[in-house]
């Protein structure tokens, strides 16, 4: 019986170590892959995050890898000797999959590094900024990403909602709205759907179309998204869905709820008069309110290189139909998504040259590094890493390389050079701004 003991015992022993043996040599075979991949990162430029990113606490970290797991991007986070690390840090767009994983909160989310400051307006915990009545949802305040945007513009607006109930009505009847709500993108969008739910008088007016930056993007952008839920219309699930669907899901929103966006309403000034706001647009037009949420993102104007030849007609910041652009020769600048997916969109029924004035693409999501990827293999597109335009005629771009400066035969320049913080607007309107290095957006859920 002792004897029968000892052997079931001692087998149950040696099944145990078999499989700790494989998986700590499984954990090591990891921990050395992540590794080479955390040097070629380095390598290539693409360790140094550049917006919003994690930030691990190894001191809690229990390596269980619900981070890694989470993570949509893939390979920005992995485990190296039983500790969650950064990989291509430079890849992370924000989405705070990771935060929101992590079991043990091992995980803040911040923006900007110990090197690279980022200038961000001041915003408190309920998205008020430091002037009193002005509140800020989405991008501009540092939080990029549909799914971000639309939980800010709920959470403003809850916010604003909380602060007029405490405050009580307007007996004086000087103001027209509750809030003015500046932008119709996904934060201004359920910014929009919130005010409606609880019952304020509210307007919301955006400079371009429904929809903002998501309705600048390339036709064909595929949209990457994780399940959000939207006010007044319920949990939406999309991973891989066309601009247009998302637009049509936000119209369909808006118009079931009885929600009309003033478009094509640019406000250029944002001034106090007592208690109360005056928001004046550019067509003259002038909006009495008690409250202002400002969704505008935070490209208010697109950026320009400064070069002769860039105010002719056959230059643009956007591409809204690749399809309708056939037979052309195409010059498209810069190294960001949105440069790269409009060079992929154009490259089907036009020759397209991609100039970068970088030596790699050091912020693109996996997916179109791996479609410029195969594109470059195929031959259908050229790329000119380290290039500058210098100057652009009505046949010719000129490009300044390594090696000297190359004339190429061109009928269109689309320039993706990012765009401008609206700062002289914001300061205008006295939001404050300031340079933040390594600044925390979220310690705790």
């Amino acid at each position: 019986m002792l004897f029968e003991e000892i052997i079931i015992y001692g087998s149950v022993l040696l099944l145990v170590l078999v499989v700790l043996w494989f998986y700590i040599r499984l954990q090591k075979k990891t921990s050395k892959k992540t590794a080479e991949k955390i040097e070629i990162a380095k390598q290539v430029g693409l360790h140094e995050p550049v917006s919003l990113h994690p930030v691990i606490d190894l001191g809690t970290c229990i390596k269980s890898g619900a981070c890694v797991e989470a993570c949509p991007e893939k390979d920005i986070i992995g485990i190296v000797h039983g500790r969650a690390s950064l990989v291509n840090a430079a890849e992370c767009v924000g989405h705070g999959a990771c935060f929101h994983a992590c079991p043990v909160e091992a995980i803040s989310l911040v923006i900007g590094t110990e090197k690279r400051g980022v200038d961000l307006p001041h915003v408190s915990e309920n998205f008020e900024t430091n002037v009193p009545g002005i509140y800020i949802a989405g991008e501009l305040g540092g939080m990029g990403l549909i799914k971000n945007s639309v939980e800010q513009g709920e959470q403003a607006m809850n916010s604003i909602a909380q602060t007029l109930t405490k405050k009580g009505g307007d007996p004086t009847g000087a103001v027209t709205y509750d809030v003015v709500i500046i932008g119709a993108g996904p934060a201004g969008i359920s910014a929009s759907l919130t005010a409606k739910r609880h019952g304020l008088n509210f307007l919301t007016v955006e400079q371009d179309s429904l929809g903002g930056t998501v309705f600048n993007f390339p036709r064909s952008k595929i949209v990457m998204t994780a399940p959000v839920e939207l006010p007044l219309h319920g949990k939406v699930k999309l991973f891989d869905t066309s601009k247009k669907e998302l637009l049509d899901l936000w119209n369909e929103a808006l118009s079931k709820n009885g929600i009309t966006i003033r478009e094509h309403t640019k406000v250029e000034g944002i001034q106090m008069d007592g208690d109360i706001f005056r928001v004046m647009t550019a067509k003259g037009e002038e909006f009495k309110t008690k409250n202002v949420l400002l969704a505008i993102g935070r490209r208010g104007s697109p950026r320009k290189l400064g070069v002769p030849g860039e105010g002719l007609e056959k230059v643009a910041y956007r591409l809204l139909e690749p399809e309708l652009v056939i037979g052309k020769n195409v010059v498209v600048v810069g190294g960001g998504d949105s440069a790269i997916e409009a060079a992929l969109s154009l490259v089907v029924q036009n020759s397209v040259v991609l100039s970068y004035r970088s030596d790699a693409f050091s912020r693109v999501k996996p997916k179109n590094r791996e479609k410029l990827e195969a594109a470059i293999a195929a031959g259908k597109i050229d790329v000119k890493l380290k290039s500058n335009v210098v100057k652009i005629d009505k046949e010719l771009v000129e490009l300044a390389e390594t090696g000297g400066t190359q004339a190429l035969k061109n009928d269109l320049v689309y320039i993706f050079a990012g765009g401008e913080l609206p700062t002289q607007f914001l300061q205008k309107t006295g939001v404050e701004i300031k340079k933040r290095f390594g600044y925390t957006v979220k310690k705790h859920r």
